[in-house]
């Protein structure tokens, strides 16, 4: 029997300035593999995915690679080597985050705005802090109230199960050991994220810009999400 992609979910509905998100555009979840399955209500396979992880993660093909699917890959804990002690707190992990791969936040954002007419899914292992803080990134860009964006993230929370499942199922023994608290979804790591922002002279969309973005990526990524 197939597994349901775990900590899968549809953005649509979720109320912006001026709107609401498209449904069917923008997907987040876990690691997908090529034999899983999705709710009926959720458009599936994606034409667009967006894989978070970094070289020493990813497979030579990714597992939703095929026709007519486009994958790229912006690895945003690139800091996080073998060796290198990560840090204790996800609070810690999510702002050397924001201060060593902030280009490459900049570039999901991109390709989430190009993918006009596209169902796009951002994942990384359990879609819980790379991809918590890209879709994020999004919300606060497209100008979503902060407990939204809270809500969303804290919705991983409830499938934790079955990312674990899908962890003991790929690595089992292999897993590599972190910090107990990397398992949680702490609502203070993201709130640190968006106090970064706020805090920011123009705030998230001050930040994406100091960092690389520009706003015609902005206004893009309105056109291709919001109605």
């Amino acid at each position: 029997m197939n597994e349901t992609v775990p900590n899968l979910r549809d953005l649509g509905g979720t109320s912006v300035e001026g709107g609401v998100i498209r449904p069917g555009r923008l997907l987040r979840s876990a690691l997908p593999l090529g034999d899983d399955v999705a709710p009926d209500d959720i458009t599936w396979p994606p034409t667009v995915v967006i894989d978070l992880r970094s070289s020493m993660e990813t497979e030579t093909q990714h597992p939703l690679a095929g026709p007519g699917v486009t994958v790229l890959n912006f690895p945003l804990l690139s800091a996080l080597r073998p060796g290198v002690a990560p840090p204790e707190s996800l609070a810690e992990l999510y702002q050397l985050m924001l201060q060593t791969t902030a280009e490459h936040l900049v570039e999901v954002i991109d390709a989430v705005a190009q993918a006009e007419d596209a169902t796009t899914l951002v994942h990384c292992a359990a879609g819980k802090d790379r991809t918590g803080v890209s879709i994020a990134m999004v919300l606060a860009l497209l100008g979503a109230k902060r407990d939204d964006i809270v809500e969303d993230y804290l919705v991983t929370a409830q499938h934790e199960e079955q990312i674990q499942a899908r962890f003991n199922r790929l690595f089992g023994e292999r897993r590599a050991m972190l910090p107990a608290g990397y398992i949680a979804t702490p609502v203070e790591a993201i709130s640190g994220v968006l106090d970064t922002w706020d805090q920011h002279p123009g705030g998230a969309v001050g930040w994406f810009q100091r960092a690389g973005g520009t706003p015609q990526t902005i206004d893009r990524l309105r056109t291709t999400l919001v109605r």
